[in-house]
């Protein structure tokens, strides 16, 4: 249909020529997408590099050839004993096996936090406990998203990077599925007989060593009364004759007042 102006133009012997008013198309934004980049784009293998498989396949391998790692190592501070698996032996076996396969096992966010502490001898120390995320990325770029926790005391400033050692640990082991290639303990049993009681002699360097706790005199006192030997004369710290049971109540007052005037 003509306008009104193309109409009164005709009538009047003229064309118009101006051009018609064209409705202007609703704006929209332009649409950017970000294109996928493969990783592995332009990738030409090496003699030595692993197989491009996905992560899951890759640790996989990584856990059958881990196979075991024992518990050859010994903590004693001369109050207990049991054997580990420690960092090192734990990063030795995965470090080459993880390589040989293409596995990256990478820290992706740390959270820590703090606590001032005292060792049990009254050393001032600062504990620390850490969660890590971590990312364990397969020869091809895929990742797996693991957490693991750790935490370790210090006196210097070498407590965080323990910790983190310590998470590493975990992760390994758990995630690795690592046996210690143990006997398991359910493979035995034992026929519990009495317990034998322990003479109040051998109490001795415990009650007079500085580091025992208060706590821990407590006990003794209870163990050396379910035992009936509280009245059990022995030679004590200055070489005199002295009753066991009154002896850890004596140096256990002794310690509480030091403790007080400190």
């Amino acid at each position: 249909m003509s306008t009104l102006a193309e109409r009164a133009a005709a009538a009047a012997g003229r064309a118009d020529t101006s051009p018609s008013p064209v409705a202007e198309a609703p704006f929209h934004e332009p649409e950017y997408t970000t294109p996928t980049v493969d990783p592995m784009a332009g990738y030409e293998p090496g003699d030595d590099d692993p197989d491009m498989v996905p992560v899951h396949i890759a640790w996989i391998r990584v856990r059958k050839d881990i196979r075991a790692i024992g518990k050859t190592e010994q903590y004693n501070d001369g109050y207990s004993r049991y054997n580990f698996r420690g960092v090192d032996a734990t990063v030795q076996a995965f470090a080459p096996v993880t390589m040989r396969h293409g596995v990256n096992v990478i820290p992706h966010r740390v959270d820590a936090t703090y606590r001032d502490t005292k060792t049990a001898k009254g050393k001032a120390t600062r504990e620390c406990t850490v969660n890590v995320t971590w990312h364990i990325v397969g020869p091809r770029g895929d990742v797996l998203v693991a957490q693991s926790q750790g935490e370790a005391l210090d006196s210097g400033d070498k407590g965080t990077a323990k910790a983190q050692s310590v998470a590493l640990r975990v992760l390994l082991l758990n995630a690795g599925l690592v046996p210690t290639g143990d006997p398991d303990p359910g493979n035995s049993t034992i026929d519990r007989g009495e317990a034998s009681v322990r003479s109040a002699v051998s109490y001795l360097d415990e009650i007079c060593n500085p580091g025992t706790s208060a706590g821990r005199l407590r006990q003794i006192h209870f163990e050396l009364k379910q035992s009936n030997q509280l009245g059990a004369f022995v030679t004590n710290e200055v070489g005199d004759e002295e009753a066991i049971g009154e002896m850890v109540v004596r140096i256990g007052k002794e310690r509480a007042a030091e403790g007080a005037t400190s």
